[in-house]
Order: C-alpha cells, then sequence, then structure tokens
C-alpha cells in the first residue's frame, strides 16, 4: 500500500505543480493577456486532473494487491494519504516559486484587485476596504509558512472530494 501511495502521490504532486507553475508565472503573473480568474479556473483544473490518480491508485491497490476488494475506510486512506503528498508538493512550489520568482505576486495581484474594483465602478469605501485588505495580505504574503498554508487551503478541500466521491465508487465488499 505503501507504494502505491508515495508513487501515486508523487505523480500528482508534480503534475498539480508543474501546471500551477505554468498558470502562474506564465499566464497571470508576466503581465497577462489572461485574467487572475481564467487562471484560477486553470489551476482549480489541473488540480482535478492530478487528483484524477486518486482513482488509479485505489483502483491500482483494489485490484492488483487486496483481491478486487477494498472497504470504504481503506479507500479513503489510500486516497487521502495520495492527496497530502501531492498537497505538499504543490506547497512547496508554491513557496518556493512565490519567495524566489514571484516576490512581487501579491502586490502586483493587490494592484490588479484594486484595479478591477474602480473599473467595475466600485465605491470610494469599498476600494479603500479592499486596499486595506490586500495591505494585510501583502504583509502575511511574506512569510513562508503563510503561503505554505495559504495552498494547503487551496488545494486540500479539492483533494477531500476527490477522495470522497472515489472511494465511494470505488469500494466493493465482494468480488
Amino acid at each position: 500500500m505503501k507504494k502505491t501511495i508515495i508513487v501515486y502521490g508523487l505523480i500528482a504532486g508534480i503534475i498539480v505543480s508543474t501546471l500551477m507553475l505554468i498558470s502562474v508565472n506564465g499566464l497571470s503573473h508576466l503581465e497577462a493577456k489572461v485574467s487572475y480568474n481564467t487562471s484560477l479556473i486553470i489551476g482549480y483544473a489541473s488540480m482535478l486532473i492530478a487528483f484524477s490518480l486518486v482513482f488509479v491508485g485505489i483502483r491500482n491497490y483494489r485490484d492488483k494487491y487486496n483481491g478486487g476488494i477494498i472497504s470504504f475506510g481503506n479507500a479513503f486512506n489510500i486516497g487521502i494519504l495520495v492527496v497530502l503528498i501531492a498537497s505538499t508538493i504543490y506547497a512547496i512550489a508554491w513557496v518556493i516559486d512565490s519567495s524566489f520568482f514571484m516576490s512581487d505576486f501579491a502586490e502586483k495581484y493587490s494592484a490588479r484587485m484594486v484595479a478591477e474594483l474602480k473599473a467595475n465602478g466600485a465605491s470610494q469605501i469599498e476600494i479603500d476596504k479592499q486596499t486595506k485588505e490586500m495591505a494585510n495580505y501583502i504583509s502575511m504574503s511574506k512569510n513562508p509558512f503563510f503561503n505554505a498554508m495559504m495552498a494547503y487551503v487551496e488545494i486540500l478541500p479539492v483533494g477531500l472530494v476527490v477522495t470522497l466521491i472515489c472511494s465511494f465508487i470505488l469500494k466493493r465488499k465482494t468480488r
């Protein structure tokens, strides 16, 4: 079981991290023609692509190593451990990228958020409130621990939902 979890977790982590780095660096950060919202959609789609390996990993273990039988609990354990490995790789990739290659990401993101508010005709009170929130975000984003936790908050819920669905679909009491 350990080998299955590690292999599929590493592959999923590499996939989601690579696609995130391409999306963030190539699409939204470099004076992009692609909006942050589009980049977010691409990011969450890449999470779903990577987490398809949860399904493959559970099924592989069930069929190859467990005689075609697996309980919901065992399936969930395999899936959530694959998700944790992939999420950790994702968080590490984000911290490294945001610390060394995109150290101005928070500032650029904040400026674009405020500019969007202005373009959409937001009131000065809303703009001031958003500016204050973004200044707080910029300050907190200088902390690598904060960045890692934000990455986990972003990816873990997706992985949990995928794991629950896959565990339910793949559970099999008898062959």
